[in-house]
């Protein structure tokens, strides 16, 4: 609970537990990449072979994307503080239970319980944001909190890389575990839920609080006192319902679908296997590796923006985020065909490009979006993010198939190595399934003589407009030439 001494600066907490909350979200990041930081040192350790590793990284996703909605249903009936902090809590014990056990069975639910808890990342973030936060705030807090959650990707890559490589893995992890459990306790300490500060708004030393969260407030607590069990269950079945209508919609699952292949570059490649693959391919260091691939993350600070407004100035969604699915085909295409030939610039231009690329998810959304009654805006959101996780699992089992097909039988220590060449094999899936998907969009999207008559109906009203204000300009001014004034 928050001290009487630190109420008179409350007008700052919105803001502190936004960056609390937000911390979490960069912190879930770290601990999303570390397995492409330590496969080897894991394989050996439990000595499975490159299946068994990709089922381990599939499972964050399988987590993370099962808890979803029901997350987002605990953060309305309890509020950000519990959920978050047992969140982060369940993360933390997840990274310690992976450093310490030596049975794998329970090396595959620690990396559950870290998909779990990173569940909570952005939607505990978004839950204080739209509690504390005016509207007109919210879309600028939402692109802030996407920014400095992938700059924890960016930092959990290099740096992280090279304290595993001076400390050792266990070490290293055990202080990202250490450091959650004390995330956790910030959370406690510094996240309040809306109704709980409620009570103190009659405080003087509370009284400069926003007017529009205090509105939020009042009625949050109003709605609280007013439901009831029969209202909960009425609640639940619209729930379904919803998701029915979801589910029945065709246009929204072949969406839905093409998301889910076009994942590969960022859930698969990015997250696990980049890192072992430009080890081997290039023989760089970890930490060197791990600094390339993080590339991608930067290049996805900027990729929303500007697919953006390609996609407004060519007024299709569709068109270009299937123009996104092709390019990353082309791009993995390149980068594995010409593997060992490719500069290290080169590898970085051309994981910024990917980077930019993989917002193509930001389109898939607004498609979605625009496919559904308005009130099911958030669930379609949710429903097309648990697809997109899906296919990080997806692509994690795939990969690890395919490493062990084409493996050479080389071992080392009891530990399966693999070459240059089962890498690229295996990875090369993520150009293919990268351009299916992107077809998929665009045979999806309106056909182009649709999008042609609608932007040439579109400006020729805009052109009607300018030529009937021109007409009454010009009237105006013949009547006062023809009629002066006096």
């Amino acid at each position: 609970m928050l001290s009487a001494q630190f109420m008179p600066s409350a007008r700052f907490l919105p803001w502190i537990m936004w960056g609390v909350t937000t911390l979490f979200f960069a912190y879930q990041f770290i601990m999303r990449l570390a397995p492409g930081l330590i496969m080897p040192e894991l394989m050996q350790k439990f000595n499975v072979n490159a299946t068994s590793y990709g089922l381990f990284a599939a499972l964050y996703y399988f987590a993370y994307a099962g808890m979803q909605i029901p997350i987002a249903l605990l953060l309305d009936r309890f509020g950000p503080r519990l959920v978050v902090s047992i969140s982060v809590l369940a993360c933390s014990l997840g990274t310690l239970l992976l450093v310490y056990t030596e049975h794998w069975e329970l090396a595959l639910l620690s990396r559950f319980l870290i998909g779990a808890g990173s569940a909570a990342g952005f939607l505990g973030s978004s839950k204080v944001l739209s509690s504390w936060f005016s509207e007109k705030l919210y879309t600028k807090m939402v692109g802030l909190t996407f920014t400095f959650g992938l700059l924890g990707a960016v930092y959990g890559g290099k740096p992280m890389g090279s304290l595993i490589a001076q400390f050792g893995w266990t070490a290293a992890l055990t202080l990202v575990g250490l450091v959650g459990l004390g995330l956790s306790l910030l959370v406690v300490l510094l996240v309040k839920n809306p109704s709980v500060l409620n009570t103190k708004v009659s405080n003087p030393n509370v009284s400069n609080l926003d007017i529009s969260n205090a509105r939020v407030l009042n009625t949050n607590l109003s709605n609280a006192k007013v439901s009831t069990s029969n209202k909960s269950s009425d609640k639940n079945s619209s729930i379904l319902n919803n998701l029915k209508t979801i589910v029945c919609n065709k246009h929204l699952l072949l969406i839905a679908l093409a998301n889910f292949l076009m994942v590969g570059a960022l859930e698969g490649f990015a997250d696990v296997w980049g890192v072992p693959y430009l080890s081997t391919t290039h023989g760089m260091l970890k930490e060197n590796a791990a600094q390339v691939v993080s590339t991608l993350f930067v290049g996805m600070l900027f990729g929303g923006p500007i697919l953006a407004y390609f996609a407004d100035k060519l007024r299709s969604n569709y068109w270009v985020a299937a123009t996104a699915g092709l390019g990353m085909g082309l791009i993995f295409l390149v980068l594995l065909s010409l593997n060992t030939h490719l500069e290290v610039s080169t590898l970085y231009v051309l994981l910024f490009l990917t980077g930019i690329l993989c917002c193509y998810q930001v389109l898939v959304f607004a498609i979605g979006v625009s496919l559904v009654p308005k009130h099911l805006t958030s669930l379609t959101v949710a429903f097309l993010n648990c697809i997109n996780m899906l296919g990080g699992s997806f692509f994690h089992n795939l990969i690890g198939y395919c490493m062990d097909f084409f493996w050479n039988g080389t071992m080392e220590n009891g530990v399966r190595i693999y070459d240059g060449y089962a890498y690229t094999y295996a990875l090369s899936s993520i150009a293919v399934t990268a351009v299916l998907g992107g077809v998929l969009i665009f045979l999806a999207g309106p056909k182009r003589k649709t999008i042609l008559s609608e932007n040439i109906k579109k400006n020729t009203q805009e052109n009607s407009k300018e030529d009937i204000e021109k007409n009454i300009k010009e009237n105006t001014r013949k009547n006062l030439l023809n009629n002066p004034v006096g």
